[in-house]
């Protein structure tokens, strides 16, 4: 499983008058490796069956589909994985439910929980937040570069950096350590998502260190 790469992250609120299902296909076409859909204000029934449809339209493009928060929804929509915070079921429940195949990553706010993570069975850590974004407004803690170097020395995990990342700044997010970039309103608001996720993809490739996969 590839978890390297370009990370959509779902958000209604940034599509611009797009539709979902354009924003996550062209996203993918544009080199998109993994699909997060996040919804926060929306029934439990409405974030399955939309689980199920997105699923549908990821799989001739093997995209896993990962669910944000919702170990349930996971399961119901049979999506490939869970994304969970701090504060939702603990990762050890999660596996335990989903299997050892689920892809499951976990968001890391500071150096111990880092660190706590270490011996964690999981797939990846979401270092959250990089930078300052109107997407994630209950954000105490920054990460900057520095702080992302940080976490790269002391994580054996996959790190997928998450907050404010941009065609701008991805370059020295990627050189601090990033495997993966998790983005939202960078493809969810673009003209054009296929050309903005297009764009990012090359710049990882271009400053991440040789060896690593695409």
């Amino acid at each position: 499983m590839n978890l390297s790469g370009i990370y959509l992250v779902t958000d209604r609120a940034s599509l611009a008058g797009k539709s979902l299902d354009d924003v996550i296909l062209g996203a993918v076409r544009g080199g998109a490796t993994l699909v997060q859909l996040r919804e926060k204000n929306v029934s439990t029934r409405f974030f399955i069956d939309e689980a199920r449809r997105i699923k549908k339209l990821l799989i001739p493009h093997a995209v896993p589909l990962i669910i944000n928060d919702r170990v349930d929804v996971a399961l119901a929509a049979e999506a490939d994985g869970v994304h969970i915070g701090q504060d939702d079921m603990p990762w050890s429940i999660a596996r335990k439910l989903l299997g050892p195949k689920a892809i499951i990553g976990l968001s890391v706010e500071t150096p111990a929980q880092v660190k706590a993570a270490q011996t964690s069975d999981i797939d990846y850590l979401g270092v959250s937040t990089i930078f300052p974004t109107p997407t994630k407004t209950d954000t105490r803690h920054f990460w900057g570069i520095e702080g992302l170097r940080q976490a790269r020395s002391m994580s054996r995990h996959v790190l997928v950096a998450i907050g404010g990342i941009t065609a701008s700044n991805a370059a020295s997010v990627v050189q601090a350590g990033a495997d993966c970039l998790a983005v939202v309103s960078a493809i969810c608001s673009a003209a054009d998502p296929q050309q903005a996720t297009a764009h990012l993809r090359q710049i990882l490739l271009t400053h991440r260190p040789k060896g690593q996969p695409s």
